[in-house]
């Protein structure tokens, strides 16, 4: 209840430039006699869009500031996170609506809190790009920093996500490939992110997924104001004894926030509990995610494995490389008639020492071998067609380290296909392996081999693969 009368609320809005004299006079001008109460005013203002419910509260609180910066009048809050506040305002005379991310006061009283918050700021200028929010101005307001930014309809990624659960792979695929495509573009200009998580990406009304708060984070350094993200991102620095500020350290984040987003599940623990941000293991006990959810397609799964290895070498390197495979992803997933994994390090994941291509036409088998062979450390591509496979060993560069031909089903198709590869001055160099069935051990007289040739018998065990491979293809 305001306990303001009508004439000091009209005196108040009008001192702070909240309204102006024309306003207050068509507002009174629809009171008989001026007889009327604050509250009654106060409503007549909001029913008008001369005042919003955030100016009157903090007018009836007798705050004197915080309604204006620059030339952008503050009209209600929109987000609040560690170290800011975001609001919708607009332009004094145009109207323009922006979004005004304004330091918290605690960290305002801090010079070097401030003066960060400033000069990251002005370096978001110079990220112009679709996936990454605007920032159109750095600038001060007394001692308080503040940032006009591209206003974005549409809610954060993480609340979305609370909404809707599961996102499906290609629409988890297409978000996570504009993320990386976001960061691939500050990279670019040196800059990383440093807090990557679902709440600093908008989505916008027309779907597309935009980064905010570029170095914004907080410094991890002093943990005891850092947010959990950073102290997260410190934590994986140490363990994986890189230095901080790892560019790829905003990939494996990018990581999480794909596996979140297909499972609904966070990979990491939330909250800020320091107790459970700070523990190795909360890094190195993350449950597959095929193991958290086999419904996900095997790409996607190895997409997501490789932004998340610990180990920094087998990540990828850049975002722009996670980009480009992102993009085959996305392709395969509309159109999975072709070869398993337009790319192969996105199909199989990032643990493998040796990249294998295994021509096996029976459904069954081929995922009883991407599955076996990934736990295994390789890397896979399967095939149905042995001339198919033959051809790609055509390109460059080529496909796989070492060759697996299964007769199983494919039957003298597959001998036919092993014993054409010494034809051809594509295959003549490749490490290959025929795999005859149970029924087949006969066959093993009509194989044409060499020392990059080899056979091996069904049943099979993995590890009479692995030593056959690591013996044909060179180690390093």
């Amino acid at each position: 209840m305001a306990e303001l009368s009508a004439e000091q609320i009209s005196q108040r809005a009008l001192q702070l430039g909240l309204v102006s004299e024309h306003q207050l006079s068509d507002v009174w001008g629809q009171i008989p006699n001026r007889e009327i109460d604050g509250d009654e005013f106060l409503q007549h203002l909001l029913r008008r869009d001369f005042l919003t419910n955030f100016q009157a509260d903090r007018l009836l609180r007798g705050e004197r500031d915080g309604y204006f910066y620059g030339d952008y009048k503050v009209l209600y809050m929109v987000g609040t996170g560690s170290f800011a506040r975001v609001y919708r305002a607009a332009h004094r005379t145009t109207g323009e609506i922006i979004a005004l991310k304004v330091l918290r006061k605690r960290f305002c009283d801090n010079p070097e809190d401030a003066d960060r918050f400033y000069r990251e700021g002005k370096l978001g200028e110079s990220l112009r790009h679709p996936n990454i929010v605007s920032t159109f101005k750095a600038a001060k307001e007394g001692r308080t920093p503040y940032l006009l930014m591209e206003f974005v309809e549409g809610r954060n990624l993480r609340d979305v996500s609370r909404v809707r659960g599961k996102f499906d792979p290609p629409e988890a695929t297409r978000l996570i490939a504009e993320i990386a495509s976001g960061l691939a573009f500050a990279a670019q200009r040196g800059v990383s992110h440093r807090d990557l998580k679902l709440s600093n990406v908008l989505l916008s009304a027309r779907g597309q997924a935009k980064i905010v708060d570029f170095g914004l984070g907080g410094d991890a350094e002093d943990e005891a104001n850092a947010n959990p993200r950073t102290v997260q991102y410190a934590l994986l620095e140490r363990v994986t004894a890189v230095k901080r500020d790892d560019p790829r350290s905003d990939i494996y984040f990018l990581g999480t926030m794909y596996y979140q987003l297909l499972t609904a599940i966070p990979p990491l623990p939330e909250g800020r509990d320091r107790n459970n941000q700070l523990t190795k293991s909360s890094l190195t006990d993350v449950m597959p995610i095929l193991e958290r959810d086999p419904t996900i397609p095997r790409i996607v799964a190895g997409a997501v494995t490789r932004a998340m290895q610990l180990n920094a070498e087998l990540r990828y390197q850049t975002a722009a490389e996670m980009h480009a495979d992102l993009l085959s992803v996305a392709k395969h997933l509309a159109n999975p008639e072709q070869d398993e994994g337009p790319n192969i390090k996105a199909a199989a994941g990032p643990t493998s020492q040796h990249a294998l291509m295994v021509v096996e036409s029976n459904v069954g088998l081929q995922d009883i071998f991407r599955q076996r062979l990934k736990t295994n450390g390789f890397r896979v591509l399967v095939t149905c067609d042995p001339d198919r496979a033959l051809a790609r060993f055509g390109d460059h560069p080529k496909p796989a380290d070492c060759l697996l031909i299964s007769t199983g089903e494919l039957g003298e198709q597959g001998l036919a296909a092993f014993n054409r590869l010494d034809e051809s001055d594509d295959t003549r160099g490749v490490p290959a392996i025929l795999l005859l069935g149970e029924k087949q051990h006969d066959w093993i007289k009509r194989v044409k081999l060499n020392d990059r040739r080899v056979v091996l018998k069904m049943p099979l065990k993995v590890r009479e693969l692995r030593e056959a491979v690591h013996k044909l293809v060179p180690t390093g």
